[in-house]
């Protein structure tokens, strides 16, 4: 068994109106300028938050330009804004965009490193500034992971940080703030939440440890989203959802995602496409180019995705598969490159784009190629 390191938050606190517990522990620590890092659409529901933080003395500076996909631009408009502040503690409220570059702006904001030298797998040296995250989608995990996502748009490709130091001080997770989140987005966040346990258990470097995090994930997302994406006041079906991304985001940095993650890059890269959709129109056809090289695993999440069993692993695992285009169907979400009009030419250009994100492609359980890679697009065309 190889050894692995897994980075928990200081404090990572799971519940309904947990966001009230972040407000008196923030209240209690020394930092008196706080970036409150959001979207536009969560005005109002942080409202509530900066105002009871200000009650306390404290500065709260709002930044809310936070796009989809953000870029290295955005990361160094956003620095900006925070330096004229002279700010002291960062706080992201928001989907795992928001989160992200909320991790780096705390990283990057008194740091002689330049963006491009941290990318990649262990290149930050350091974060000095308080970081907490309270995620209002059930998606990325980012507020329990050591990564970061930006889109650098010199080559139309998003690129990962991931460190230690990226991983917040303290995360909240309040099953309540995603209650607002639209069925759609739902859906697809949901969907990216599921699919990084299911690269996690059937990863190249997959572990018992957070095997058990992952296979509880894809239990509880398969069998809570879509009563999540059908009635967004589930209470029970939100806490579910929440607590399946919870376990994903645990297992991205001793672990990670795979082929789904680094070919779905490209089509957030170059056409916008959201990123959980971008993972969810790929996520059956890698599952098929990767069952015969790792049977058992696959039919495991087959298992968890409570699909029946075959008469052998290889026959479950491909009902796995079935379950997965069941559950998109289900979810309204579209599984064909051709209807998120992506034009067929482009499919050599992402697959070499997909080719230059080894750090995702060497956790892959088969090795892919660059005419794997267009054989996956096309197949998913």
């Amino acid at each position: 068994m190889r050894t692995i390191s897994v980075y928990y938050p200081k404090k990572f606190v799971f519940g309904n109106g947990c966001s009230e517990e972040f407000v008196h522990d923030f209240i209690g620590f020394g930092y008196n300028k706080l970036l409150l890092v959001t979207a536009v659409p969560l005005l109002k529901l942080i409202e509530p938050i900066a105002s009871e933080i200000n009650k306390a003395g404290k500065e709260v500076f709002i930044y809310d330009s936070v796009n989809a996909e953000p870029t290295i631009e955005d990361l160094d408009k956003a620095l900006e804004f925070a330096r004229s502040k002279n700010i002291n503690s960062v706080v992201g409220i928001g989907g795992g965009s928001v989160l992200d570059l909320a991790k780096l702006i705390a990283a990057m904001l008194h740091n002689s490193q330049t963006i491009h030298e941290v990318f990649g797998i262990g290149n930050l040296r350091k974060r000095e500034i308080y970081l907490a995250c309270l995620p209002t989608t059930s998606g990325t995990g980012s507020e329990v992971s050591p990564n970061a996502i930006l889109l650098d748009k010199s080559d139309n490709l998003k690129k990962g940080v991931v460190s230690q130091y990226l991983v917040p001080d303290g995360a909240y997770v309040n099953p309540l703030l995603t209650k607002s989140v639209p069925p759609p987005i739902t859906a697809a966040t949901g969907i990216d939440a599921l699919i990084h346990c299911i690269e996690e258990y059937t990863n190249k470097f997959a572990h018992p440890v957070i095997d058990v995090y992952a296979l509880e994930g894809i239990r509880l997302i398969s069998s809570y989203l879509k009563r999540a994406y059908d009635n967004g006041d589930d209470e029970e079906a939100r806490e579910k959802v929440a607590l399946g991304s919870l376990y994903g985001g645990l297992g991205l940095g001793p672990v990670n995602t795979a082929a789904v993650h680094a070919l779905s890059y490209p089509l957030g890269g170059e056409f916008h496409i959201p990123h959980g959709l971008s993972n969810a129109v790929l996520l059956p056809y890698v599952m098929k180019f990767n069952m015969g090289a790792s049977v058992d695993r696959y039919a495991g999440v087959a298992l968890a995705l409570s699909a029946a069993e075959g008469k052998d692993n290889f026959h479950t695992a491909q009902n796995g598969v079935d379950k997965i285009f069941e559950l998109c169907e289900q979810l309204n979400i579209e599984v064909k490159l051709s209807a998120l009009n992506i034009p067929k030419d482009a499919i050599s250009r992402m697959a070499e784009g997909a080719m230059k994100v080894e750090r995702l492609l060497k956790n892959n359980p088969r090795t892919l190629t660059f005419d794997d890679a267009v054989q996956i697009y096309n197949d998913a065309y």
